[in-house]
Order: C-alpha cells, then structure tokens, then sequence
C-alpha cells in the first residue's frame, strides 16, 4: 500500500478539493449539493449561489423556489432545496452562523453525512479527514487495499476505518483526492485505463 501510494503522490503531485469555495460555509454547500451529480456540475451553480445567499441566515430565510431555480440544473433540486435550507437554519440557531470543526457537531446537522463532514474538516480546517465517495471505493476494492473488496454493497465507514489505519493522519485528506482523482483519470468504472496505469504491475485487477 505505501509503495502504491507513493507512485500515486508522484502521478498526482498537487492533489486539492475538485469544488470551488472560498470559506468552509461555502465547501459544506457545495459539497451537499455534489451528491448525486459531479464535482464540476456544481462549480457551475455555486457562484451564483453565494451571491445571492453569502451568509447562513440570508439562505435559511431564501424562498426555495428562487434556490430551486439556481440549482435546477444539478437534479434532486427540491430535496436539495430542503436540505440547504435547513442546515442553513440549523448554523444559523445553533452555531451562530459559523460551520462546526468537530464530525459529532457536522453530523447532526441536515443532510450531512460522514462523507461531506470529512471533506469539510479536511478541506477547510485542516482537521484530517478521509472521504470516501464511490471512487475511493472503487480504486481500494481493485488494489485489495481492504478486506471487503469482494463485498458488492461495501461499508464506507468500514473502508474509512481500515484504509486510514494504514497511514498517518496528516495524510488522509490528499490520500482520498489521490485516490479520487485517480479513480476519474484512469481507475474508471466501467473499463479502467490499465495500460497507461502507474500501479499496474502491483495491481491484482489489472487487465
């Protein structure tokens, strides 16, 4: 696994969080509105998102139909619609407005799931955390990095607890972009990029 992950940190050098925010308020929405839809997606709607809602309070008193609108094009967006709104509201009476550094205080709020608390900690404060989203599963079941590769419905808190005891904690956030990144660039889902694979000859899925 170390020698694996190191020729991941010399194919992605520079890894970083694929969705655009300048504060952890604006990472924790956008990375509740990246479910179910690509990172890129909503890149395309959070500029004008912030804009009209830059604070907690101004979004939990937004009219969902004017929120709905602006994020139409990402899908599920009445039920998306719901969930900012309500952590908006629940930031704002509980955390005056400002996004909690703890996975306890992220993970009560609405819509907010060990995942997206992870990539908050991680990304915004500096706090290790490992996500894990479908790539992550996907390259670690291919490279045997865990005992339930086999398993075709894998726990992400399990894939979290294993995977992160093999690396020191100040790792794990560029872990997980590594191996999401490699997931998107070559580790594909349907048909993986084996021949241009920088783990190819370790790896006991490649073709």
């Amino acid at each position: 696994m170390r020698a694996e992950y190191a020729l991941l940190c010399e194919t992605y050098p520079e890894p970083k969080c694929a969705l655009d925010f300048s504060t952890p308020l604006q990472l924790l929405i956008a990375t509740v509105l990246s479910a179910q839809t690509t990172d890129k997606r909503v890149n395309t709607v959070t500029p004008a998102l912030f804009a009209a809602y830059p604070s907690c309070r101004e979004l939990a008193c937004a009219n969902p139909q004017d929120v709905e609108d602006i994020i139409h094009p990402l899908g599920f967006y009445r039920s998306k619609t719901k969930h900012l709104l309500g952590l908006a509201a629940a930031l704002d009476e509980r955390f005056d407005g400002e996004v909690p550094q703890t996975m306890e205080e992220l993970t009560s709020l609405p819509g907010v799931g060990r995942k997206t608390a992870n990539v908050v900690l991680g990304n915004a404060f500096g706090i290790p955390g490992f996500p894990v989203d479908t790539h992550v599963m996907r390259v670690t079941g291919r490279l045997r990095w865990r005992t339930d590769w086999r398993s075709a419905h894998p726990d992400p808190v399990a894939i979290e607890r294993e995977i992160t005891a093999c690396f020191p904690p100040e790792d794990w956030t560029d872990l997980s972009h590594r191996l999401i990144l490699h997931g998107r660039a070559i580790c594909h889902a349907r048909k993986p990029d084996c021949a241009v694979c920088p783990l190819a000859q370790t790896c006991p899925s490649a073709q």
